[in-house]
């Protein structure tokens, strides 16, 4: 077995400014780990101690007798260009290395902003008429952007995205990552807000509205990207999501927006698998350029691996059939070992509409329709396992080390503890992702030593689609009890925090709260749902005392509103049972 030289030479190292390299498996070259950095960093991570998913993946593949491969890449203006498939024996492959790194070396790193297009504004009025939530404090203003991203083979890809501006120049506002469920077709993603097809759009605008400026990013594959869409495949969902944080520094600057340190993290059902990608690596890695402030993961598919093939294997009744040849075609693109030909693992007549989804004649939506209706018409119910060749079925559900099971379990995202306040909110009636998803991730976030994560069922009584407002409003609550808003003077230069106008104590609160306004006006508390719970006039300079003592325990939103605008304050009811 060959060994990998854990050091690059002296000359290399000094020569290799900035890379990305990808560690895979060697044999199924399943990729296992995304990092970049400079020098020698590429080969740190094999001698990492830590405890987390990719030392126990290298730890593994050392009981088996195997190295990782591992790929860099070198960016090279609008591409990365390939040095090393695979690195073993480095010192014959030394010289080669140096001379491409040396003429490289000045090469700018990707993520580049390609362009920006405004598209659309809303004033406050409107935002608040369309989403009915009174609190709403700004308009929004949203822009197309493309950037540039690495697409699954290394070569740069111009990808799409939505960027969603609060309308107000004098504040600083904190970013907001917002990663969107599955789309029915190329354009059904955020860029194309404002168009019949502008999927999700809306969610990005009414984060805006709350104050953060908020990102979309399309995915590889969608919107003006090139390519078949590689669905909930996390590592692309990661990088995607870092290079569009990446671009926005240039966005921001030519349009003059301003923005803090502070990062939230949130993503709705294919979405909610992208976010908590996107929230681990920024996490793993040692390095990271970004911090995440709070994260918020929604009726996401986060057990690849088990949750979901076991779902899948069960032969149970369900709606939404494309979801299977999505996910696994979509692996085979990526991974390129999963099968020969689409009949491989698909039965006819499925494998015929699968075939053209394959090969871009048809939209996953579309695909969708067609095997529902084939599977009514050939098996009397709309029971997905039965499209699968039954051998492949046999054997994925025998063989753990299956290509199939690899690559499923390569893209699970919630085997790691989380260091920033994470909340996961599904809905128990969810009928196309099982709420099981967000109860093992809990417990296994709980269990490897996460401090501060929590999940709750946001409707009981709620399928997917009903359960995406309230689980918004609940990322909203959430996230408003970190936010930080801050003011720019006539010269760009940030102020200190303005002091709020009142405040409310104590916070969490078990019995009651003492409210405290610095100016005559009127106080709303809302709850959770968005309700409006209590309603009363506030006297400048007096406090009162208010009873919470009989309120459900939860989240509460004091509104002061006062002639020259609002102020806000996120409150936690909490009662302590003896």
């Amino acid at each position: 077995m060959a060994t990998i030289t854990k050091k690059f030479p002296t000359t290399v190292a000094n020569a290799l400014k900035y890379c990305v390299y990808l560690y895979s498996h060697p044999e199924t070259k399943e990729i296992f780990y995304v990092g970049k950095g400079k020098g020698d960093r590429v080969f740190a991570h094999l001698a990492d101690e830590n405890e987390n998913e990719k030392v126990h993946y290298l730890k593994e593949l050392k009981k088996l007798g195997l190295e990782p491969n591992i790929e860099i890449l070198i960016p090279n203006g609008a591409e990365y260009i390939h040095i090393i498939t695979k690195i073993t024996n480095l010192m014959l492959k030394k010289i080669t290395l140096f001379l491409l790194c040396y003429t490289l070396a000045t090469a700018l790193p990707a993520q580049d902003l390609v362009s920006y297009t405004l598209i659309g504004t809303k004033t406050q009025a409107q935002l608040i008429s369309q989403f009915n939530l009174p609190f709403i404090q700004y308009g929004a203003r949203f822009y197309k952007v493309t950037y540039t991203s690495p697409d699954l083979n290394g070569v740069q890809d111009t990808l799409s995205g939505l960027v969603v501006v609060p309308d107000n120049d004098s504040k600083i506002f904190p970013r907001l990552v917002y990663q969107h469920g599955t789309s029915s077709s190329k354009d059904n993603v955020p860029s194309r807000y404002g168009q019949p097809s502008g999927g999700e759009g809306d969610i990005a605008v009414f984060f805006a509205g709350m104050g953060f400026v908020s990102l979309a990013p399309d995915y590889l594959g969608l919107g003006d990207s090139d390519g078949f869409h590689p669905y909930v495949h996390a590592a692309s969902e990661t990088w995607v999501a870092l290079d569009m944080l990446r671009a926005f520094d240039s966005f921001q600057s030519q349009i003059g927006v301003h923005t803090n340190e502070q990062l939230f993290v949130t993503g709705y059902s294919q979405g909610g698998h992208a976010s908590m990608a996107l929230h681990h690596a920024i996490e793993a890695d040692p390095d990271a350029e970004f911090t995440v402030t709070a994260a918020a993961h929604l009726s996401g598919p986060y057990s690849i691996g088990e949750v979901m093939r076991d779902f899948i294997l069960s032969d149970s009744l369900y709606f939404y059939p494309a979801y299977i040849p999505n996910t696994l075609l979509s692996y085979q693109v990526v991974y390129g070992n999963l099968f020969n030909q689409v009949a491989d693992v698909f039965r006819a007549p499925y494998s015929a509409p699968i075939e053209q989804f394959y090969t871009g004649q048809l939209d996953p939506g579309d695909l969708n329709n067609q095997l529902i209706d084939l599977l009514i018409a050939t098996e009397g119910e709309c029971r997905p396992t039965r499209m699968l060749q039954d051998s492949i079925v046999q054997v994925v559900a025998a063989d753990p080390d299956h290509p199939v099971n690899v690559a499923l379990r390569a893209n699970n995202v919630y085997q790691w503890a989380p260091q920033a306040p994470t909340r996961i909110f599904y809905c128990k009636a969810d009928d196309q992702v099982p709420y099981l998803n967000s109860l093992v991730a809990l417990d296994t976030m709980l269990a490897r030593g996460a401090l501060d994560v929590a999940a709750a069922d946001q409707d009981s009584t709620a399928n997917h689609v009903e359960c995406v407002e309230p689980a918004l409003v609940s990322t909203m609550f959430f996230f408003l009890g970190y936010q930080q808003i801050g003011e720019v003077t006539n010269t760009g230069e940030p102020l200190p925090p303005a002091l709020s106008l009142f405040s409310v104590q104590p916070n969490p609160a078990d019995a009651y709260v003492q409210v405290h306004a610095g100016a005559e006006g009127e106080l709303l508390v809302y709850d959770i749902n968005g309700r409006l719970f209590m309603q009363r006039m506030v006297t400048e300079g007096v406090i009162q005392q208010l009873p919470v003592d009989d309120w459900r325990e939860g989240y509460y939103l004091f509104v002061l509103r006062y002639s020259k605008g609002m102020d806000m304050q996120m409150v936690v009811v909490g009662h302590q049972r003896p």
